[in-house]
């Protein structure tokens, strides 16, 4: 689970939604407004400006002139005194005339403080903006001096002032954005020789090399260095985890030398739903395992120790692994074709684990502890595979209380109403199905999926029905009864109806009267300033794929797009699945080459030094939008920044650190392969094929025989980030350029398109991905049979979900629906018109390939 998901799920229980939604509406804004701060909802002083940007309501003096980077304050508070702080905070600054901005909310300052949100952004609650290091210096003794005693979590980012709330960071004061090492768009600073680098903004404080610390800070940075670990009583070896709540260690006790497990709780940090924070939930912690003692399914207490004002609990070091890891060794839905021997061995293992992890369940129930946080992440199997032992207690309470769930991992969410046992029983119910089908966390979008993956999974194992319609009925108990008839309204690969079905859940979705976005994607949405527009997570990728698969024109949407892109917002990137190029050549293929012209203009009116060379955001796809704006509208310029975009481009490929089509060589790659392909040029050529092999060597071969993208601790087959990507380009090399290298490759990266199971359906980073590869590439032999292609079509019916009566699939993570090309329902109805088309369909620059049986000498044979 990425945790940064989460924050966008509470906005709307559809889709994923900003944070700051909760309290701006439309839907529910009367009553929510209530949850605003009182001086959110104030006038704005005379002489001042306020204005919102995403969490912040900022407010500045009119006349108030602020350098573009500076040392900037931060205050932070708890729930209970945030007000009251905020009260003092505000009078302080508008009467000294010092610009600041502040979180206007209490839910979005519990959401900044909960256990899973950002740690480098967690407890900032007020910013304060001096305009030199002189009045930074004499506002931070004020604030200081105005806060004395406030109790308030520490800003890991940040240097604390004393012991107080008052925190302190260099950093920038405006919104500028340039491209870190991974080819990521970052809040940038500039350096003394005026390139603009990140702005880090990580969970630990650092001060830029080119800074020197004003001298005031001195005594707080030495009280910094002054904490250390060197006389504990346990050694830290490794950490195991972290969260905003603190991290979990692996530890050696220094007398005994025994291995522990080491849990580290901040305070007034990582909040709860009940608000509980770390050092109350480490506290829990320990009374129930206290409690569950002598158990032999539960850890044993070692000790507690603090460092500063931080609590650590010492547990025992329990062997083995996560239930999670063993999807990876062990479930044979990995495989192409698992035969019935294989999945009834699975079968069998499943049903034992399973009855294992309820035997530990009824066992700590017996000592009137409830878990409240079963998943597969909080079970941890022996090397023998025969006994299991339940771990993270930091959400148990006694039975008989009967709390409500306050931490809880998306798949094993249990619904408002259970408390108690029920939490656990519900989540026992999860795991039955999770086990076969690790799809649970669509179950809070729609309980009665439940019963489709029920099915799904009587289909393909040996279980007994009875084991899975006991889950069904404990997941769905206080629902009403669904219709009887199929689950999704039309199959996936029943085209063009299933095509018909995805467009009206597209249309259902559509929110003309927002101005950030038309249609709900991915979170990266809100990420970078205009992406709801983008052709990756926007209006310009789903405009894309219905015009691509022959649906009507949606003209209210193009409308919205050229309205939105009239005047483009300071700081819109200008790359192709992330910004204006790709909205560029969209708006061209939809009719308004007036509008696709003005805005390549603007994005060669950008500086392109210090962007990434890569195809998602970088120069590959910029080079490859104006390339083709220059062909299509007549305009020879654009070809020349095209070749300016290609030498850049040239230059930075060996620099690369990932591998895959977005974010790799492979990008850059399929830019000197269009390239060569208009001009003749065999240097391009000679560049596309050190590319490819620059992301091959990256790879690694299974035991299998299939070629992925090896990322150091997983290995990734998928069409963004992963081999699917690199084997969609090798295509288009080889059409024109033999190597039998190069050609073993391609068909080692078929064989890894050809899992019975993939965890998500996108276009990215899933099944969609599959689908679109299979059904384009002209890789000869097994694998690329129209059998192979509607495997994986029959797998995305796992993970629909009807919306309002249609087809629809939910976005990353699996924790809402979204509707964008990158990640959603837009990706999913682009690879199943490419199947339905033969590869007539396709993601820009990568139409069918070209099949030259002629394409020059082999190389490397």
């Amino acid at each position: 689970m990425i945790k940064g998901y989460a924050a966008f799920c509470d906005a709307d229980p559809h889709f994923y939604d900003a944070p700051h939604r909760m309290n701006t509406g439309p839907a529910g804004a009367a009553d929510r407004r209530g949850e605003q701060y009182e001086l959110a909802l104030a006038p704005v002083p005379e002489g001042w400006q306020r204005h919102r940007v995403g969490d912040w309501l900022a407010l500045r003096p009119v006349d108030c002139q602020l350098p573009e980077q500076g040392w900037k304050i931060h205050v932070s508070a708890c729930l209970g005194n945030a007000e009251s702080v905020l009260a003092r905070v505000s009078t302080y600054c508008q009467e000294q005339r010092v610009a600041y901005k502040f979180v206007p909310s209490r839910y979005l300052l519990h959401h900044r403080n909960a256990k899973y949100a950002d740690r480098a952004a967690s407890g900032k609650f007020i910013t304060v903006y001096p305009s030199d290091d002189e009045r930074c210096h004499h506002v931070a003794e004020d604030l200081a001096a105005l806060l004395d005693g406030e109790p308030a979590p520490y800003v890991l980012s940040d240097l604390r002032w004393g012991s107080g709330p008052v925190h302190l960071r260099y950093g920038s004061f405006t919104r500028r954005h340039c491209y870190d090492e991974e080819g990521e768009l970052r809040p940038a600073v500039r350096r003394p020789d005026g390139r603009l680098v990140p702005d880090l903004r990580g969970p630990a404080f650092r001060i830029p090399d080119w800074i020197e610390p004003p001298a005031f800070l001195a005594p707080h940075l030495e009280a910094r260095a002054a904490v250390t670990v060197g006389e504990l009583p346990y050694a830290v070896e490794s950490a195991l985890h972290f969260s905003n709540g603190g991290g979990v260690y692996v530890g050696r006790d220094r007398a005994t030398g025994e291995k522990v497990v080491l849990k580290e709780a901040r305070p007034h940090a990582g909040l709860a739903a009940d608000g509980a924070d770390a050092v109350a939930r480490l506290r829990r912690e320990q009374e129930a395992l206290e409690r569950l003692s002598g158990l032999g399914c539960t850890p044993e207490v070692r000790g507690t120790f603090s460092v500063g004002d931080h609590q650590f609990l010492a547990m025992e070091f329990v062997e083995g692994r996560p239930l999670n890891t063993f999807f990876a060794r062990r479930h044979p839905l990995i495989e192409s074709d698992p035969g019935p021997e294989a999945l009834a061995e699975y079968t069998a293992w499943a049903l034992r684990i399973h009855r294992l992890v309820e035997d530990a369940v009824h066992a700590v129930h017996a000592r009137g502890v409830v878990f409240n946080d079963l998943h597969l992440f909080n079970i941890m199997v022996s090397d023998d595979e025969q006994s299991v032992t339940l771990i993270d207690f930091e959400a148990a309470a006694p039975i008989d209380e009967g709390r409500r769930q306050t931490v809880a991992n998306p798949g094993f969410v249990a619904p408002a109403d259970r408390r108690g046992r029920d939490v656990d029983r519900y989540a026992l119910a999860c795991l039955r199905l999770a086990l076969f089908l690790p799809l649970t966390s669509l179950l809070p979008l729609d309980r009665a999926k439940a019963r489709h993956l029920a099915d799904i999974a009587a289909e393909q194992f040996p279980v007994d029905r009875r084991f899975l319609d006991e889950a069904v009925e404990e997941i769905t108990r206080g629902t009403a009864r669904p219709a009887a008839g199929p689950y999704l309204p039309v199959e996936p690969g029943d085209w063009p109806r299933s095509r018909d079905s995805m467009v009206r859940a597209l249309l259902a979705s559509a929110t003309p009267e927002r101005d950030d976005r038309f249609f709900p994607g991915d979170i990266a949405q809100f990420a970078t300033t205009g992406g709801g527009a983008t052709f990756g997570y926007g209006t310009a990728g789903v405009l894309y794929a219905l015009a691509e698969t022959g649906a009507d024109p949606h003209t209210e949407a193009e409308e919205w797009l050229l309205r939105h892109t009239k005047a483009p917002e300071s700081g819109t990137p200008i790359g192709f699945y992330d910004g204006l190029t790709g909205i560029a050549w969209t708006l061209d293929r939809l009719g308004h080459p007036e509008r696709a012209l003005e805005l390549a203009e603007s994005a060669q009116a950008r500086p392109w030094e210090g962007i990434a060379p890569d195809l998602h955001g970088g120069l590959a796809g910029v080079g490859l939008a104006l390339d083709s704006l220059a062909t299509t509208t007549g305009t020879p310029a654009l070809h020349e920044a095209a070749r300016r975009c290609a030498e850049l481009v040239a230059e930075a490929v060996p620099g690369i650190t990932r591998a895959g089509l977005l974010y790799g060589a492979s990008g850059p790659a399929l830019l000197f392969v269009r390239l060569y392909e208009r001009t003749g040029d065999t240097t391009l050529l000679d560049r596309a094929g050190d590319a490819l092999r620059q992301d091959l060597a990256r790879c690694v071969r299974s035991a299998s025989g299939t070629l992925q993208v090896d990322e150091g601790w997983r290995t990734m087959p998928y069409l963004g980030a992963g081999s699917v990507g690199i084997g969609m380009v090798l295509d288009d090399y080889l059409a024109h350029r033999a190597d039998a290298d190069l050609e073993r490759a391609r068909r080692e990266i078929v064989r890894a398109a050809q899992a019975t199971f993939y965890a998500q359906p996108g276009l990215f980073r899933g099944a969609a991905g599959m689908v679109l590869h299979l059904s384009r590439t002209t890789a000869p032999g097994p694998g690329t049979t129209p059998r192979d292609v509607r495997r994986q079509i029959d797998a995305l019916t796992r993970h629909a979900v009807p919306h309002e009566g249609h087809l629809a699939f939910p976005g990353e993570q699996m924790m809402r629906l979204s509707m964008d090309l990158a990640t959603g329902t837009a990706g999913c109805l682009l690879a199943l018109g490419s199947a339905a088309s033969g590869g007539d369909v396709h993601l820009p620059f990568l139409p069918p390939p070209r099949r030259n049986p002629q394409a020059g000498p082999v190389q490397g044979s």
